[in-house]
């Protein structure tokens, strides 16, 4: 969880007040940076909270802006996808901005380190750059076309990016020290050829930029004066300093790394997220099982839930593993508090009440939520045939079993106390069907005696119940850490056969007029949201998260 400082607020907080009173920076400049080459999960819901939510509490901006130096695997497609997930969390950019904005200053800056004498033109190929670069106790190995002139070097550059040579014949490289002890100071590549269309430029350019050589440029372009990034990235803080140190920005933003997010029961992995899409073990990017921000959003997931779960595990500076079920917890929480309690039946069982008079329908009266401030209720049909959940009946039930048995007494929920008085079977031995009788005057389901009744059970009346497709999502991986795979196994070994279960189910009435995103609790089942697939005559919801409240419970223990 968050380190807090004496001051109160994480480190970073406290790094960008002594900015402020020092008068180093005179307004926060941040930045969220996103490659553009999948959909956003939840660890960059983190650091989309982080980044806006800093520049918001000092009164300064927070530019969307795009990493698109990759034309291979980057799309527009994506791009929409994280404007789309960004607003939705509730944040809005000052800018959009895009590397490809800047491909000319980058080029210019390529050419001032070429001139300087610190980058020239390397014609190895990738594995050969890869097998010279030495490792943590040895030092790597110089390219033979290290030492070439400065004039040899801005004609292979123009050359390169004129599209002379292929891919891979060739790259640009920086001259600094291949026996440095960061290997990433060991001669990095800058640029590289790269004859693939671009989403944004098409193609202008042949020639592209790495990651490490753009970043902390397009940070200096727009101002940024906190560069926040994953602590992945603390290795190459002196390569980004190297690169703004060695040719004329017009800013000098600094980096500062925190502890990304891992979650149990999760792999964060873009490559395998895009791995579960394209070999069609999920349905798509939005798929309710996915850690994906559309994914989340889908299964029921609100904006604000998971702003107070990012608030809540804070910034560290070191790794650590948080629990799903505090995720699950904080959209638990709100959904109790805000969402409308309604009867549905997954698995139903008929019961008819033999002497509740035929062809009689009640409307009886029901609390939409008890938590609301202000009372709300609607209206439930009642008859002589209801449905109830199967495994609210037991023939021959065990001790403490306060559901429905042959001569035991249940309240029906809003309704009456009913007594089970026969079973009905069909040919295989089946349970198809219940008889009972209720006591006519325990409407609201208190006995005019005063005699206690335990079990409480939820119903659907069945002339007007409403069928519907009801999608009972659970976890996709069964390994809680998915970082500690055993060896030689890989992360689709520990897919969970059960992560998806589609039952046939009916609910009440009420859901008639639900339209996809309204999110209601069906009694003693759990958070249910209505999905974009449902339609009127089609009803389709997908669960949220369960009644359980395992984690908070086990903080209270």
């Amino acid at each position: 969880m968050e380190e807090r400082t004496q001051q109160g607020g994480s480190f970073i907080e406290q790094i960008i007040r002594d900015d402020l009173q020092s008068g180093r920076v005179s307004k926060v400049v941040t930045r969220f940076p996103p490659e553009p080459n999948g959909y956003l999960h939840i660890g960059h819901a983190k650091s989309i909270c982080l980044n806006f939510g800093l520049a918001e509490q000092f009164g300064g901006d927070c530019n969307l802006r795009f990493d698109d130096t990759n034309p291979a695997k980057e799309e527009t497609e994506y791009v929409e996808s994280i404007k789309r997930d960004v607003s939705w969390l509730g944040f809005r950019w000052a800018h959009l901005r895009f590397a490809s904005d800047y491909f000319e200053s980058f080029h210019r800056w390529a050419l001032e380190l070429i001139e300087a004498g610190r980058a020239y033109v390397d014609d190895q190929g990738p594995e050969e750059i890869r097998a010279s670069r030495g490792t943590l106790t040895e030092p790597g190995r110089e390219s033979p076309w290290r030492n070439r002139s400065v004039e040899e070097n801005r004609d292979l550059f123009r050359r390169m990016g004129e599209g002379e040579f292929d891919e891979g014949s060739r790259v640009l490289r920086a001259r600094i020290d291949m026996a440095h002890p960061n290997i990433n100071m060991r001669d990095p590549v800058l640029y590289r050829i790269l004859k693939k269309s671009h989403h944004r430029t098409g193609d202008r350019w042949c020639l592209y930029p790495m990651y490490d050589f753009a970043h902390g440029y397009e940070d200096a372009i727009e101002g940024v004066t906190h560069s926040i990034c994953t602590l992945e990235f603390a290795d190459h803080r002196p390569l980004y300093d190297w690169f703004l140190e060695n040719v004329s920005v017009p800013s000098r933003p600094r980096q500062y790394e925190f502890a990304r997010l891992n979650l149990t029961y999760t792999v964060m992995s873009k490559r395998k997220l895009l791995q579960l899409v394209t070999e069609k073990i999920v349905s798509g990017w939005d798929d309710p099982r996915m850690p994906t921000i559309s994914g989340l959003r889908r299964r029921g997931y609100t904006p604000s839930a998971i702003r107070r779960f990012c608030a809540d595990i804070g910034v560290s500076k070191a790794n650590s593993l948080v629990d799903i079920e505090f995720l699950q917890f904080c959209i638990r929480e709100e959904l109790n508090r805000d969402a409308d309690r309604v009867m549905a039946v997954l698995d139903p069982l008929k019961v008819v009440i033999e002497n509740y008079p035929e062809g009689q329908i009640e409307e009886l009266e029901a609390l939409n939520n008890p938590e609301a401030a202000e009372a709300t209720y609607r209206k439930i049909p009642f008859g002589r045939e209801i449905f109830i959940e199967r495994d609210d009946f037991m023939e021959n039930p065990p001790k403490k079993f306060f559901r429905l048995s042959p001569g035991s007494e249940v309240r029906l929920k809003h309704a009456y106390l009913v007594t089970c008085t026969d079973v009905i079977r069909d040919g295989s031995g089946r349970v198809v069907e219940l008889r009972c009788r209720y006591d006519p005057e325990s409407r609201g389901g208190e006995a005019p005696d005063g005699r206690k009744v335990k079990g409480t059970l939820h119903w659907v009346e069945a002339s007007h119940a409403l069928a519907a497709e009801v999608r009972l999502y659970d976890r996709l991986f069964t390994l809680r850490d998915m970082d500690s795979m055993e060896e030689g196994k890989d992360y689709r070994d520990y897919l969970n056969a059960d992560s998806l279960r589609v039952v046939s189910a009916l609910v009440e009435p009420s859901l008639g007029q639900a339209g996809p995103g309204e999110r209601f609790q069906f009694l003693r089942h759990g958070y249910f949201i209505v999905d974009d697939d449902s339609r009127p005559e089609a009803l389709v919801l997908n669960r949220t998260v369960s009644l359980k409240e395992s984690w908070s419970k086990a903080q209270r223990s």
